[in-house]
Order: C-alpha cells, then structure tokens, then sequence
C-alpha cells in the first residue's frame, strides 16, 4: 500500500522528469482529441456522461482527503479547498450538473490559468504510480477539459463581461481568504507568501506587490483568452447588421 502512502522516499517528484513530461503529453494529447473529434463528440456524450464526470471528481477529491486522514496529513493549513485549483474543480462539478453558463465564464479563465501553472511548475512530492501523483493530474487535466469540453462540445463562448465577472468573483475571493489565511496560519491562494518551489510568481516581485502584480497579468491572459475562444462573427453576419439597423 506504499502507493497510498505518506512517504514519497520511492516516489520523489522531479519537475520536467520522464514521469512529469509523459503526463502533460498525456493532457496534450486528449486536448486535441476532443477539439479534433468534437463533431462526433456532440453525438455521443450527453448529460449521464456529464453527471458521471462531476462525481467521479467528487470522489477523486474526498479520496484525497481520506489520504491526508490517514497518513496524518490533513493539516488546516493546507487541506481547506480554498486553492484556486480546488475552486475550480467545485466550478467544474457545478457546471458539469447544472450547465449555468456564469459558472463557465468564471470556470474558463481560472481553470485554464490557474490549471496552466499549476501544470507547468506543479507544487508536488510524489511521482508515478502514487496515489497523490494520479489525483494532482486527473484533476488538473480535468480542469481544462470541462472549460473547453463546454467551449468546443456545448457551444458555450465568453463574452467581454465574462472577465468582469471573473475578476469580481476572484477580488470578492480574496479578502475571505486573507481572513482564513490569518486564522489557520496558511497560505491559502499564495496571499501570505509565495509557495516555496519555483513558479510564475518569482518573476512578479516581492510580497504583497507580487499579487497586484498577478491580477494585472490574470486581467490580461483573460483577455487573451476571451480573444481566443470569443463567437466570431463571420462575413456574412457582419453584412447583415447594417440592413438590420436599417430595419
């Protein structure tokens, strides 16, 4: 049962090692998969799919917690999901059971961005076959698949206020997570200090500026998401509007 164990002396990450770059080629792959077969997937994957998915995410995730229980990990500092990934796979579920399109606005740019990082410079300790190795990366894959899934699949597109309500949602976010931050003593969103492995943050200056720092950078990678996934109009809509204001 070393696999669900609390040691990682067998199973010691490495960033960028075989283990690490198989699995983003893994994500890389049924990324693509699901934009190239999109067209047959509208066909074959309908809400007992969907509703399949959302649980077994809830499962994957109480299972993690059961693995912090026993191994006497579970710490409040940390084990609160209260991390913008653990946020947005409760978006994801959500979105997943009740299709409301604000929840994918909001879900689109923090699954992919905070998602992107969190795979690039994953924050972790255990390697393949571990348990927490498996469960970092079916979640965090998952995080992008159910954004574009609903993107790609539904039908369901950004819009401009899309990143408004995104920013709200996160700025709302942040005081209550200060707060939890000075009552447990973590660091719940990286708001008390930055996390101790390499990430973006290096790169955004010292505390408490590297967060204004990092929601001018959110603001703008949103932006370039929105221009990316927006509805496009097409020549012949963009010739019709003038007859219809004529109209």
């Amino acid at each position: 049962m070393n696999w669900f164990g609390g040691s990682y002396e067998e199973y010691d990450f490495s960033m960028f090692s075989g283990s690490h770059l198989s699995v983003l080629a893994v994500i890389c792959a049924a990324l693509i998969g699901i934009y190239a077969f999109r067209r047959q997937l509208i066909a074959h994957i309908g809400r007992k799919t969907e509703v399949s998915i959302a649980f077994f995410l809830l499962l994957i995730e109480a299972l993690y917690h059961i693995w912090m229980l026993t191994t006497d990990s579970w710490k409040i500092q940390h084990a609160i999901p209260l991390e913008l990934c653990s946020i947005s796979l409760f978006l994801a579920v959500a979105l997943l059971l009740t299709q409301k399109k604000v929840i994918y606005e909001i879900l689109l740019f923090t699954g992919l961005l905070g998602t992107s990082q969190a795979l690039l410079t994953p924050y972790l300790n255990y390697d393949f076959p571990h348990f927490r190795f498996f469960h970092f990366f079916t979640v965090h894959a998952f995080l992008m698949i159910v954004p574009l899934y609903f993107t790609w699949i539904k039908g369901y597109r950004p819009t401009i206020y899309s990143i408004l309500k995104t920013m709200l949602f996160l700025n709302l976010l942040i005081p209550v997570v200060i707060s939890v931050n000075k009552w447990t003593g973590g660091n719940y969103l990286y708001l008390s200090h930055k996390p101790d492995s390499a990430s973006l943050l290096d790169l955004l200056g010292p505390h408490p500026w590297y967060i204004f720092s990092l929601e001018a950078l959110a603001l703008i990678l949103s932006l370039l998401i929105w221009l990316l996934f927006r509805e496009k109009e097409t020549a012949g809509q963009l010739l019709e509007k003038p007859f219809r204001r004529r109209a």
